[in-house]
């Protein structure tokens, strides 16, 4: 009867002693950094093969449960570890087996081990990363240049080399010859002729231009005519700033004025131009005039205009009177063959005002007069 008992003791106080060791065991072999928990239950021992012979057939009884005492807590606080709350953990341990803790012979849930048993649990060895980073006082980077070759060559190479670009994509020199009219005018009977022209030479930003207009009548000669020698400079993307002299040929006597003008594309594309003149004899002269072309197709191209000549005094050399001199409206329908060349038919009036007017009277000639005309557009 001793030996009876003292063999369930012995076997009680193995189980208790059993159950803690076997709990650091299993906690050794987590990997606490990344927090792999086995899901496996380790492999079972593979039973020796059986003979040929028949076992006997006697049933065993079964086996009684042992019941599994729970650890002290002085055991799991020597399982902690930094960072764990063990006042979570003990519960958790206590209450749920941990994942790959075979503690009664049943398999462990996986969430109950994650969510459970883990919680509590904090990772202060983790580093931040996304939009936890730190604030950095590193230096901002350079900012890019124009050019990605700005970097490797010297500025100085660079600059040649820019030049030569300007150049052979645009900066060269250019020229263009181009007649706005050149027409012929049938009137009520005095037939006349007219042109408008001009022709430049230079860059985008300089040019050298050169104008010309006038008009007549058939076997009366030249009414006319004059011609200008103007220095061209861009002051912007549509308008340009010109300087020079003009000189008029017809009517006698002649004279020589110092030139300032403008010239350029107005909003809504209108073609404007004006200048102001300063004679050798001290007159002022005005000039404005502006055309529109109005295409109807891509050939075919209406273009009213309008020119007004002023004078700030009296020239009755010129006849000439102070105020606004005459005033030429015009209308005109062109057809463009090619872009070069395009005849055109029209109407043009134009009318002497102020004391102009009584000077053409006393002259013998119409204040007014109104043409059919048809002439030709064209430029190279």
């Amino acid at each position: 009867m001793n030996r009876v008992v003292v063999a369930a003791l012995s076997a009680g106080a193995a189980v208790i002693v059993a159950v803690p060791a076997t709990a650091q065991v299993s906690m050794q072999g987590m990997d606490m950094k990344g927090m792999k928990m086995p899901m496996k239950p380790p492999a079972k021992k593979k039973a020796p093969p059986t003979t040929l012979a028949k076992r006997p057939t006697t049933r065993r009884p079964a086996a009684k449960p042992v019941a599994v005492q729970k650890p002290p807590a002085k055991a799991m606080e020597s399982m902690a570890m930094p960072g764990m709350d063990m006042s979570d953990a003990a519960k958790a341990s206590t209450d749920q087996p941990m994942s790959g803790m075979d503690m009664s012979g049943e398999k462990a849930s996986a969430d109950s081990s994650s969510g459970k048993a883990m919680s509590g649990m904090t990772m202060p060895d983790m580093q931040a990363s996304g939009t936890a980073l730190p604030a950095g006082n590193a230096p901002a980077p350079m900012p890019p240049t124009d050019h990605y070759a700005d970097r490797f060559f010297p500025p100085a190479e660079i600059h040649k080399a820019h030049e030569a670009m300007m150049r052979q994509e645009g900066g060269r020199n250019f020229s263009k010859i181009m007649f706005n009219l050149a027409e012929y005018q049938i009137r009520d009977g005095k037939d006349g002729y007219r042109w408008d022209g001009e022709g430049w030479f230079g860059g985008d930003i300089n040019r050298l231009v050169i104008k010309t207009e006038g008009e007549g009548t058939f076997r009366e000669g030249i009414d006319s005519a004059e011609v200008q020698a103007l220095y061209s400079r861009a002051i912007g993307p549509y308008f340009n700033l010109q300087a020079g002299v003009r000189h008029d040929f017809q009517p006698s006597p002649t004279r020589t004025y110092a030139t300032v003008g403008f010239e350029g594309l107005a909003p809504y594309l209108f073609e404007v131009e004006g200048a102001a003149f300063l004679s050798d004899k001290g007159d002022l002269l005005g000039r404005l005039e502006g055309y529109y072309d109005q295409r109807i197709t891509q050939r075919l191209i209406l273009q009213p205009r309008v020119e007004l000549n002023l004078s700030a005094q009296d020239v009755p050399e010129n006849r000439l009177g102070a105020g606004l001199t005459n005033a030429e409206l015009g209308l005109r329908l062109r057809y463009e063959f090619v872009r070069e060349f395009a005849p055109y038919i029209g109407v043009s009036d134009d009318a002497k005002t102020g004391r102009t007017a009584e000077f053409a009277r006393a002259d013998g000639k119409d204040a007014t007069s109104t043409s059919f005309v048809a002439g030709v557009h064209f430029w190279f």
